[in-house]
């Protein structure tokens, strides 16, 4: 079984050119948050930035964008009205992200799902988006769950789904925890083609494949059970789709360099790691090429 290595990021991190131009290396979309989370999108966001990505919007709740809008001066928050993401929101979201395709000349990936919430009206928000939406995307957490009786929408869909998991169980129907490692990548392997999508399974080891390939990561840290470091992974992940890697690649590197950037951050920190300490380890992470 393929395990990954730092020679994935030689393949992404090349010399820049001198007519480089802003949006060369992507603009990311991140949709999340409600009124109870707001830290989720701006990890997510943060990450992004910490990989590479030339920019990042995020759109949120009202609550949650202006929280997220004045925690950092990089990051930019749309807000919406409303504590949470329901359909009245459709229309702007869709005209946003296409207007981030137009902005980027077409280097643009989306991230939904961080800290959304599971009720219906985000539910059903979240399934119309992604039967039209036409950009690459990260599903991550609560939309996860949102695919649970609509998993057809993400059939054949240019889509990184990256459950724990409860979460893989919730979408699936089938217990992985507990189970072997070979038991694990069988089911995985099973599940993407079943679904016609790439699936990165977080865990100790992170199992990621597309339902023809499958590949191991081995980077990480227990510290990292610590909340945000998946959203962290979803930044990356998106980052790097919308860097122009294709979806397969982009998982692969991503777990890696979220796994590396965790141990990094658990040899300064220890029981003290937070997210926002693995997103400080990023930048030495992708260095070790």
């Amino acid at each position: 079984m393929p395990e990954i290595t730092n020679d994935i990021l030689k393949k992404i991190y090349k010399e820049r050119q001198k007519d480089a131009r802003k949006y060369d290396f992507g603009l990311l979309v991140v949709i999340g948050g409600s009124e109870f989370y707001s830290g989720s999108p701006a990890l997510s966001a943060l990450a992004a930035f910490k990989t590479g990505v030339d920019m990042v919007r995020i759109i949120a709740p009202k609550r949650a964008a202006d929280i997220i809008a004045g925690f950092s001066p990089n990051l930019a928050a749309f807000p919406l009205e409303g504590n949470y993401l329901n359909k009245k929101h459709f229309s702007v979201l869709l005209e946003m992200t296409d207007g981030a395709k137009e902005a980027s000349r077409g280097k643009t990936a989306v991230v939904i799902g961080g800290g959304i919430g599971n009720n219906e009206e985000v539910r059903e928000l979240v399934i119309e988006y992604l039967k039209q939406v036409s950009l690459p995307a990260v599903i991550d957490a609560d939309a996860v769950k949102c695919l649970a009786k609509n998993s057809e929408v993400i059939s054949g869909k240019n889509f990184l789904i990256t459950p724990h998991s409860n979460e893989f169980f919730v979408l699936t129907g089938r217990e992985v925890w507990g189970k072997s490692e070979e038991e694990k990548i069988k089911i995985v392997r099973e599940e993407a083609e079943r679904l016609k999508t790439t699936l990165l399974l977080k865990g100790p080891v992170d199992i990621i494949s597309d339902g023809r390939e499958t590949a191991l990561n081995r980077t990480g840290s227990p510290y990292m059970t610590k909340g945000g470091t998946g959203d962290t992974l979803a930044g990356i992940c998106g980052a790097l789709i919308a860097r122009g890697i294709d979806i397969f690649t982009a998982a692969q590197a991503g777990a890696y360099i979220n796994g590396l950037a965790g141990e990094l951050a658990a040899k300064k920190f220890g029981e003290s790691l937070t997210a926002t300490d693995l997103i400080e380890a990023i930048s030495e992470a992708i260095r070790d090429k």
